[in-house]
């Protein structure tokens, strides 16, 4: 923070009382994360910053009528991508639940365009009402047993430590390049380190050897922690643990009890991945928040994981609180209990009330084609969706639902001329990955249990994270029309049946977002929802997020990438047959 000497003269008049506050709040209830109490007390506001506690007059005085006046919410872990709309889309919709800021990685746009992606990211997210920091993705492409659009090294990366928003390096996930020394992991955790502190981990599944090559490689945090002992692990290992709650991933319940007063410094919350729908919905960081008092974590500290902690990991030093020298990112609500958040103010100006945003910006500028024609596939035949399988008895993935690790599922199938058949009755599905980025033809075949569908398919050019094209479904002709439906649209989500499109949504942007407001993205998502009961999909999980993650080969046990099917704990691909 740079500060000139007039800025500074009327910072300490403000707080010394010879000159009135720009902003004063009064009559509110202030929560000290500090302490973790409570303070009765004006706050005075001056150039968007704190300047005091206490008695204070201003040029304007907002009475808070007895609200509690929180620190902003941050979101620790998040891929905007995720959303399905831009940057300052996503911003209009977060807003109103309390985000003032967020740490996002756009790896999933960067594995489709690279660079170019990276740009566009920081680009839309430029003057908005709410701060987007990045950090670098470090996993383009994601692992070497897939095809990607681009490659990124250390020296791609280098350029953006120059951005100020940029903080550091996302979620390592290579663990074995790490482990190895591999020159060109090394060269990119080296590069981070000259220039910023911050190193992002992605431990999943990782015992304590493990965490401690991590942490001697300079990683300092994992969202990936689904149990109990894991996070243990990670606090005794000095790392920060970001307790995730998403659209397919839902950690919190499971995790929220190892939080308590001696440890809980060490804890923030994060979504990763969260559908546009779900964050209008349910809220993104409050939706945490309420999330863990309901389990019974105190307010104050749930408060705390959410605001003080983040900002601190990430070291943003005006941030996370109400005190002095804060940046004024704060939020009014009634209930302590549910955290309904009235009013959100942003650098000491009133940014959304009762849940919409008063102040946003809107993005005109074109996209460059580079971003919006990504969707590349040869000519397709439906006999190219054949599995051959020798005797009776298939390798396959077991979905566990509201969570990305899978089960590595051995079992029967229905065989017709020595080739793999759907079966509704088994939940047994076919599922394909075509490759979309270098016409390559690639085309990984799998079999997938509990999608629960009991009639047509479902398509999709999100997924993680090299976002190749992925369509499951009960028969070759349906998943034939969804993958020729993706690339009339150069990507996107849809439903099919009966060789017939039920509903779709564009995604332009990379094959990830669309240039729509979220307003008329959120009407498409619903469609395809009311698409999927048609198709007889399950609702006590979301489809196509859980769908896009059956593709990621750094999440056990097992997956599907454009190479083929894909065992984890061994990285090595395997057969669809049982019986090699």
């Amino acid at each position: 923070m740079k500060l000139s000497v007039e800025q500074l003269q009327k910072r300490i008049a403000v707080a010394s009382k010879r000159e009135p506050a720009d902003l004063v709040i009064t009559n509110g209830k202030i929560i000290d994360v500090f302490n973790l109490s409570i303070i009765e007390a004006d706050i005075a506001i001056a150039d968007g910053y704190i300047v005091g506690i206490g008695d204070y007059q201003g040029k304007q005085v907002i009475d808070a009528k007895q609200k509690y006046i929180s620190p902003g919410f941050i979101d620790a872990h998040v891929h905007i991508e995720s959303s399905m709309v831009t940057p300052a889309e996503f911003a209009k919709v977060v807003l109103s639940h309390g985000v003032t800021s967020v740490i996002t990685d756009p790896h999933e746009i960067a594995n489709v365009v690279g660079q170019d992606g990276i740009s566009f990211m920081l680009s839309d997210s430029e003057d908005l009402p709410m701060d987007i920091f990045v950090m670098l993705p470090s996993s383009v492409p994601c692992t070497c047993f897939e095809n990607a659009g681009a490659t990124l090294h250390a020296q791609d990366l280098e350029p953006f430590f120059n951005h100020p928003r940029v903080l550091g390096l996302a979620e390592v996930m290579d663990y074995p390049a790490v482990l190895q020394g591999v020159d060109h992991m090394m060269n990119k955790l080296s590069t981070t380190l000259q220039h910023r502190n911050h190193i992002d981990g992605h431990a999943a599944g990782l015992q304590h050897e493990a965490i401690n090559v991590y942490r001697s490689a300079g990683i300092s945090t994992d969202h990936e922690c689904i149990s109990i002992e894991e996070a243990l692990n990670r606090i005794q290992r000095g790392m920060f643990v970001f307790i995730r709650e998403g659209s397919s991933a839902k950690d919190l319940t499971s995790l929220i009890s190892v939080v308590n007063e001696k440890n809980a410094r060490r804890f923030a919350f994060c979504t990763d991945d969260k559908h546009l729908d779900d964050l209008i919905v349910e809220g993104s960081i409050d939706h945490n928040v309420r999330l863990a008092i309901q389990h019974g974590l105190d307010p104050l500290l749930a408060i705390q994981l959410a605001s003080l902690n983040a900002a601190e990991c990430f070291g943003l030093k005006q941030k996370g609180a109400i005190a002095p020298g804060y940046e004024a990112d704060f939020l009014l609500f009634h209930d302590l209990e549910h955290i309904k958040i009235d009013q959100v103010f942003k650098a000491g100006k009133l940014v959304a009330e009762h849940g919409k945003v008063i102040e946003t910006v809107s993005r005109q500028n074109p996209i460059s084609p580079s971003i919006t024609q990504t969707v590349h596939i040869p000519d397709f035949q439906t006999d190219q969706l054949q599995i051959p399988i020798k005797g009776i008895q298939a390798n396959m993935i077991g979905i566990q639902p509201n969570s990305l690790v899978t089960k590595h599922l051995i079992a029967d199938v229905n065989i017709t001329d020595g080739c793999f058949v759907p079966s509704i009755e088994k939940d047994q599905l076919k599922i394909a990955v075509l490759e979309r980025h270098h016409l390559t033809g690639n085309i990984g075949l799998g079999i997938v249990s509990g999608l629960g569908l009991t009639s047509g398919a479902i398509a999709s050019t999100v997924a993680h994270d090299s976002h190749n094209l992925v369509v499951a479904g009960t028969n070759d002709e349906d998943m034939e029309t969804a993958i020729e439906a993706i690339r009339q649209m150069h990507g996107g989500l849809v439903v099919v049946k009966n060789g017939k499109k039920l509903a779709s949504l564009k995604l332009e942007i990379a094959g990830l977002m669309s240039s729509r407001p979220f307003e008329e993205v959120n009407q498409n998502l619903s469609l395809l929802h009311q698409a999927l009961h048609e198709l007889g999909a399950p609702t006590h999980f979301h489809l196509f997020p859980t769908l896009s993650f059956l593709c990621l080969p750094v999440i056990p046990d097992i997956k599907l990438t454009d190479k083929g099917l894909f065992n984890v704990t061994t990285f090595q691909h395997i057969p669809v047959s049982a019986i090699s």
